[in-house]
């Protein structure tokens, strides 16, 4: 920001009135107003009549652009078969100026979109609308290791979804004691930002330890423990529930080095004896069994975009 020492002149001159003094007391030169009557030639710097100009540039709006592709589907049709609820529904996000397309506001209902193309959004949220895409939740069993195929013949992921057409990523990785929840897709960029440390995604493990957790324990870890490979925070901690000779304790953290809710847990003196993974970002494990997986639904992949920055 200017501050009114400009090199051609003190920067008194304010433009109020459309007059000021001459620098050296001279007779009186009019000033133009910037838009009436052409340019008002060079200005000296730091003089007041600038700053109008440069706040109106800032505010100016977007440009609109035309999004509309007429060989595309209709939009409304899209959201609706991305699971945003019935047609009419969907047209009344339209209406109601909740749907951006390529970060343009729709409001109208004949637009048509090329979904290969063109980015759509609900409420901020990336409307994913590739057919070719797999989003799965799955409840590892404990004893099962997280990798398409193992050379031991031990228990993999291929045995609950080798059958599926597609070939699938798991996002992250729980060790072959850990049971809960392991996202599975073919979509490569976002598994990979949603194991990145750098995207801050949360996620979620109940432990059940051995002896009886005291109030000292979260704060330990909030802080930081080390470990062989380095300082480790939990995001956050909290007691569930003690029961004689245990504890129930929720642990949440965006990283995922190996085995490293276990080795917190040890460092501060509560071995693990059973552990789970809840939550990823928004999903949620809930009801799901032990081997079973479910197909996560048009929000829920929404939300994962916006937590990995897509």
């Amino acid at each position: 920001m200017s501050n009114g020492k400009g090199s051609q002149g003190n920067g008194r001159a304010r433009g109020q009135g459309g007059q000021g003094r001459g620098a050296g007391g001279g007779p009186q030169r009019r000033t133009r107003v910037p838009g009436q009557g052409g340019s008002a030639g060079p200005r000296r710097a730091g003089s007041g009549a600038a700053r109008p100009s440069r706040a109106r540039r800032a505010a100016a709006p977007a440009p609109h652009v035309d999004v509309h592709d007429p060989s595309g589907v209709r939009l409304q049709k899209l959201l609706a078969g991305a699971g945003f609820g019935s047609r009419r529904a969907c047209e009344k996000l339209i209406e109601d100026g909740r749907v951006q397309v390529d970060d343009q506001v729709v409001t109208e209902l004949g637009v048509r979109v090329d979904p290969s193309r063109q980015v759509v959004r609900v409420d901020g949220d990336r409307v994913v609308v590739d057919t070719d895409k797999v989003y799965l939740a799955f409840n590892k069993p404990a004893g099962v290791v997280s990798t398409m195929q193992d050379d031991e013949g031990r228990p993999c992921l291929a045995d609950y979804v080798g059958h599926l057409s597609h070939r699938l990523f798991h996002v992250g990785r729980l060790d072959q004691d850990t049971e809960g929840l392991l996202l599975l897709t073919n979509d490569g960029e976002l598994a990979h930002r949603l194991q990145h440390p750098a995207y801050g995604v949360p996620k979620t493990y109940v432990a059940q330890v051995h002896g009886v957790v005291g109030s000292g324990v979260g704060k330990r870890l909030r802080e930081g423990v080390e470990l062989e490979d380095g300082l480790a925070r939990a995001d956050s901690f909290k007691l569930v529930d003690n029961i004689p000779g245990h504890s129930i304790v929720e642990v949440v953290l965006h990283e995922g080095r190996k085995h490293i809710v276990r080795r917190m847990l040890d460092e501060v003196g509560f071995p693990v004896e059973t552990l789970t993974r809840v939550q990823v970002g928004p999903v949620l494990l809930g009801e799901l069994r032990p081997g079973r997986y479910r197909a996560l639904a048009a929000e829920e992949v929404s939300q994962l975009y916006r937590a990995a920055g897509l």
